[in-house]
């Protein structure tokens, strides 16, 4: 049976020749949602450190739940929070994803610290990636060449300048964001406008050619969307998340009450 720094390697390594993956999305600090989906068809699940109150303690019984199934697990954290990425990433999470990315700079630093010396600055510790120091020396060893970074493009200067981000070998794939792209393009929501829609066809278009995966999250998807997506050159897709699977089956259950309703 594969090692779980494997398993992460496995995932970096489709990330980078574009292979077609799936992701779920947790939003809720529930080890046992986690657990549902990690033991469900798919690659990786994220967890959502950036729109969340989600603590770290949550967050690891999340990583570990993932684990229980040989499933990857990527958290997402504010670009300025590298505290937070350096304990989830002792905590065990196999990557991160990084979001509002705009600068070279701010790549750059996330990729320092992700990485052990001579590579990088993350720091040594007795922690559960290593299984509590019991495998430490295999998964330092092997830590910085199976740690996925995925950077958000999700501002007019993150899609301006992503030929230059991309000049930075660390990055393993790249999520589009297109409710804040929209924002930042001044069409706050409007999935469908011509701008939003040329964003993101120039960040496919470049990640085509530098040959770095490609992503998106679909909030109610649909096989037919699924498929579109993948026809506009993305290559992995986050669908759905927890808090949406909910919301929407609450709104089908209001639906059916109402039929019964005097």
């Amino acid at each position: 049976m594969a090692t779980q720094l494997e398993a992460a390697a496995a995932l970096k390594r489709r990330f980078r020749s574009r292979g077609r993956l799936f992701g779920a999305w947790l939003s809720i600090g529930s080890p046992e949602i986690a657990s549902i989906f990690a033991s469900s068809r798919g690659d990786f699940v994220g967890i959502d450190l950036e729109h969340t109150t989600i603590p770290l303690p949550a967050a690891q019984g999340i990583i570990r739940a993932c684990h229980e199934h040989g499933r990857p697990c990527l958290p997402r954290v504010y670009p300025e929070n590298i505290e937070d990425m350096r304990r989830l990433l002792d905590a065990g999470a196999d990557g991160v994803i990084v979001p509002q990315i705009s600068t070279a700079e701010q790549v750059e630093l996330f990729a320092r610290h992700m990485k052990y010396p001579p590579d990088g600055r993350r720091g040594f510790g007795v922690a559960g990636a290593h299984q509590y120091g019991r495998t430490f020396q295999d998964y330092v060893r092997d830590a910085n060449a199976s740690l996925s970074l995925v950077i958000q493009i999700e501002t007019v200067a993150g899609v301006e300048n992503l030929e230059r981000l991309l000049d930075n070998p660390a990055i393993d794939g790249v999520m589009v964001g297109p409710y804040d792209l929209s924002g930042s393009l001044g069409v706050p929501g409007q999935l469908d406008h011509p701008s939003v829609v040329e964003a993101c066809g120039q960040v496919t278009r470049i990640c085509g050619q530098r040959g770095i995966g490609c992503g998106m999250h679909l909030v109610y998807p649909t096989a037919a969307d699924m498929r579109l997506k993948f026809e506009q050159d993305f290559t992995f897709l986050v669908l759905g998340s927890d808090i949406f699977n909910l919301w929407k089956r609450s709104e089908e259950t209001d639906l059916m009450i109402r039929e019964f309703d005097s």
